[in-house]
Formats: structure tokens, C-alpha cells, sequence
């Protein structure tokens, strides 16, 4: 495992894994307010209030199926093929343990001399 961080050609792929963390983060999100939305629904005895969390309801429902069907077509997320999502997750699994291992903070950070120097030291 390389341990450079900061290394640019260590950011390869780095995109793509941030935007499937960020969309699964999305979908767990839009899942927790679906099922809040339903238990605040339920305690309310205020047919106006209820109007307003029913409406609300519809709108996260229709938000989680769009984060889905996003993911689903990016192969970010298998919810039909448990084998396949399987993989993903150990994948995922597996990504994580490695950046928790990183040395993301070095004694030595300097990394004068590797890049195009600024107008001000010319």
C-alpha cells in the first residue's frame, strides 16, 4: 500500500469513490428521513400538520428512489443481486481499512522542490 497521500498520482479512481460514498451516505440519509417523516406522521393529530409531513413523505420517498435508480445505473448499488452487492461491500470494506491505515498526517509534509515554483519565488 503506498502511503503517499499527497502524491497526485496516488488520486487516481479517488473521484469516482468519493461520489459512490457520497451517494450511498445520500441514500442512508434520504432512508432516515423517509422513516422519520412516517413516525412523526403517525404522532400528529393535526390534519394540517398531517398534510404537510404526508406531502413531505412523498417528496423523501421520491428522493430515495432517485438516489437508487442513480446508483443502480451507475453499478454503484445491486439491491436485486446480492452476490454482486456483496462484493461492493467488501470492497468498501476493504478501502476503508486501508485509508484508516494511511499515515494521513506525516511528521514530514513538506513538499517544496515537487511543483512549479510560485510568481513570488522567481
Amino acid at each position: 500500500m503506498n502511503q503517499d497521500h499527497l502524491d497526485p498520482i496516488n488520486a487516481l479512481n479517488v473521484t469516482e469513490l468519493a461520489d459512490t460514498t457520497f451517494a450511498t451516505d445520500f441514500l442512508i440519509r434520504a432512508k432516515e428521513g423517509v422513516r422519520n417523516l412516517a413516525v412523526a406522521l403517525t404522532e400528529t393529530a393535526s390534519p394540517d400538520l398531517r398534510a404537510v409531513l404526508r406531502k413531505q413523505l412523498m417528496q423523501g420517498i421520491a428522493m430515495h428512489q432517485e438516489i437508487t435508480d442513480l446508483m443502480v445505473s451507475k453499478k454503484w448499488f445491486h439491491p436485486h443481486e446480492l452476490k454482486e452487492q456483496y462484493q461492493l461491500d467488501q470492497l468498501s470494506a476493504k478501502n476503508t481499512i486501508m485509508i484508516g491505515q494511511m499515515n494521513l498526517f506525516p511528521d514530514e509534509t513538506n513538499r517544496k522542490g515537487l511543483f512549479d515554483r510560485t510568481p513570488d519565488e522567481h
